[in-house]
């Protein structure tokens, strides 16, 4: 066997060699055409070399057609071509079957051709079933989203690929169409989307469409076949619309661009019945950002503009790099008209996205382009989370969940992260890429990472949000940590709850795998407070000190506290007369006073009885949950000498808790100093003077 196979090696050597020295090959012609039309200097001799080893060691092999399987590498590597790629995505794209499908091997790829060509190669091969089972076809989707993280072409290859095997799918058993058709919606298109390459994904659409869903398929096209039989209307209003801007003195070209099918099925789905311009938009080509502006405002002043369908996405770029500006207006007869407007480097990004440019706002370095086809655009940061959260996703299953997941996920927003304190944890520069709907908690793990287990509550824009919080464009977020040092508890971390809040697969993989190791967060109630959270109070009834107040000129007349504002010893105080000769006692701050004073009522004033040093009070603690909350907080109530009269710790509510305790003080001068270091617990934000419990009225 090796024997033949240096046969076949030596065969294939001496085909290079003379084809260094002959013409190009017939059927790479058009390839090399439409190259040299994007790269005029590129050089064609490693295409050359590529195709001659492809076809030598594909031949004999046919596809499902019955069309020598050369064809599909010559079709994939026309599309790369035609959306601009460079010379080494082309040379890649004609050999990446070969390592798969022939007996050559990565090794010579690489020798032949170098190491990026070999790694280009590598990251799009499958992995086999032999190796892998059913869990072949997701690794192989992880392998080559990680050799994309280190060069993206890897992913425009891909796609090239699928949609040409999309293009010939019917020779396909009708289960087998429909398995594939599912996985290129899933996973394919998303990526295309993102990527910017909206050539491509718009026909993968319309071909995953017509595969999954024949019937609604067919009526789209009967419609766009009926409206084309008939005059087009858009093609007088493309007239007047060239008029207009050659009068302004806007050099411009204004197109006419068909909708694709699924674009025309989702705009009946969304209108019920379509215009007689529907079925197209303009299409305005500039040289200058600033002459869409222009272009713009001469659309908008002669004819009726629909302001509410404007979007300017060159100030505000999608996060796959698209620009342009979209409105909408209609013509002096009525007839409204889709416009789309953007310079000729933006429809190319638009068209090709990564394929062609890579970051279009580079220069090429090279003459061919090669410079800026390398460059990863922007590192997008759907890219860099899908690299984070797949290494720690070992199980096959989470994976693919995971990735479709995150792939539905169609728009992406910036935060920025603010540090905890001066010293915290966050030094982030520049923004942090979540997907749109993310939470506090996709935050906290997307800038944290494990740390954030310890999350007990966040800022956004400076104000106490519940972690469930949706996230907006711009948003500025603190995550809130429960201390890190050797007396805190070091072992609370997130609820099952936080899944429901987690958009991200970063986020939800740690935080299944915090649940799988820990269990949920659980703190055991102490004693005196065990009872299902109701009030409990103390068994033993003591002597209740003298802390009643007394009116100053009546000293005999009944009194009461009033619950809305628990007045106790050194509050300044007033009472008001109720009915039955008795008398109510307020704060003088208290809201009730003010207004019943405002109204004319009769203020009475108030002494606190000799004596009355101590006093019952009712506090309320508002906090994030975590473990061990409820026993540090009882810890500095007996330390600052209180004694629980009543407890009350309500249900967690969108990770938030609320304490209620009605305590005995010996000395209300040590009210404040009290509530000063039960804020001071992590995860206490506030506390603050409540009525009673029910029990202690």
């Amino acid at each position: 066997m090796s024997a033949v196979r240096g046969l076949r090696r030596i065969g294939r050597l001496a085909v290079l060699a003379g084809a260094a020295k002959g013409t190009l090959p017939d059927a790479l012609e058009h390839v090399a055409k439409v190259h040299r039309a994007h790269h005029p200097r590129a050089d064609l001799g490693p295409l050359r070399r590529a195709y001659l080893l492809a076809e030598s060691s594909h031949r004999g092999q046919m596809r499902k057609s019955g069309e020598p399987y050369i064809t599909h590498p010559l079709a994939v590597t026309l599309l790369l071509a035609q959306l601009g790629a460079g010379s080494t995505t082309l040379t890649a794209s004609l050999l990446h079957d070969t390592v798969e499908d022939t007996e050559l091997t990565l090794d010579q790829v690489r020798e032949e051709f170098g190491a990026e060509v070999g790694h280009l190669v590598d990251g799009v091969t499958k992995l086999k079933k032999v190796d892998y089972g059913s869990a072949a076809e997701s690794e192989t989707f992880r392998k080559m989203l990680v050799a994309s993280g280190s060069d993206v072409r890897v992913m425009s290859i891909k796609l090239a690929d699928r949609l040409h095997n999309m293009r010939t799918l019917g020779v396909m058993r009708p289960e087998k169409q429909a398995r594939i058709a599912t996985v290129t919606r899933d996973v394919l298109i998303p990526l295309a989307e993102r990527l910017g390459v909206q050539a491509l994904k718009s026909e993968l659409e319309d071909l995953v469409f017509k595969v999954l869903h024949p019937e609604e398929y067919a009526r789209a096209r009967e419609l766009i076949e009926t409206h084309t039989e008939r005059p087009d209307p858009l093609t007088g209003i493309a007239s007047a619309v060239r008029r207009v801007l050659g009068e302004a003195g806007v050099a411009a070209q204004v197109l006419i661009r068909p909708r694709h099918t699924v674009s025309v099925h989702r705009l009946v789905r969304k209108r019920g019945e379509l215009g007689e311009c529907d079925l197209a938009r303009l299409l305005v080509l500039v040289e200058e950002d600033a002459d869409c502006y222009a272009v713009l405002g001469e659309l908008h002043t002669c004819f009726t503009p629909l302001i509410s369908e404007f979007k300017d996405f060159i100030a505000a770029p999608k996060f796959n790099l698209y620009q342009s500006l979209h409105t909408a207006f209609a013509d002096e007869c009525g007839r409204v008209v889709e416009a789309l407007v953007r310079t000729r480097r933006m429809h190319r990004v638009a068209e090709a996205g990564v394929v062609a440019l890579g970051d279009p706002d580079t220069e090429p370095a090279a003459e061919d382009g090669e410079g800026a086809e390398r460059a990863d655009p922007t590192r997008p940061g759907w890219l860099r989370r899908l690299l984070e959260w797949q290494s720690h996703a070992p199980d096959p299953d989470t994976f693919w969940d995971e990735l479709r997941e995150e792939l539905a996920q169609d728009r992406e927003i910036t935060v920025y992260c603010v540090p905890q304190s001066a010293d915290g944890p966050l030094e982030l520069a520049g923004g942090l890429p979540l997907p749109e709907g993310a939470s506090c908690v996709d935050a906290a793990y997307a800038a944290l990472g494990e740390a954030a287990h310890r999350c007990i509550g966040a800022r956004v824009n400076g104000r106490l949000t519940p972690l469930h919080t949706v996230l907006e464009d711009g948003d500025a977020v603190q995550p809130i940590l429960e201390p890190d040092h050797p007396e805190a508890h070091t072992d609370s971390g997130p609820s099952p709850e936080w899944l429901h809040h987690a958009r991200t697969p970063g986020a939800r993989i740690a935080i299944r795998q915090w649940l799988a190791t820990h269990g949920p967060s659980a703190e055991p109630l102490p004693a005196a407070l065990a009872g299902g959270g109701t009030p409990q109070p103390t068994p033993a009834a003591e002597p209740e000190p003298e802390d009643a107040p007394e009116i100053a000129d009546r000293p005999e007349a009944p009194v009461r506290l009033a619950g809305c504002c628990t007045p106790v010893p050194a509050d300044a105080v007033t009472g008001f007369a109720v009915r039955g000769g008795g008398f109510t006692v307020h704060r003088e701050s208290c809201q009730a006073a003010v207004r019943m004073t405002s109204a004319g009522r009769s203020a009475f004033p108030v002494r606190w009885r000799k004596g009355a040093a101590g006093c019952r009070v009712t506090l309320r603690a508002e906090s994030f949950g975590r473990a061990h909350l409820l026993a540090d907080l009882t810890e500095v109530i007996a330390a600052a000498g209180a004694r629980v009269l009543a407890a009350e710790v309500e249900p967690p509510r969108e990770q938030r808790v609320r304490h209620t305790y009605t305590l005995q003080l010996p000395d209300a001068a040590e009210l404040p100093e009290l509530m000063r270091a039960m804020r001071r617990v992590p995860g206490v934000y506030d506390v603050s003077r409540a009525a009673p419990t029910p029990t202690d009225r």
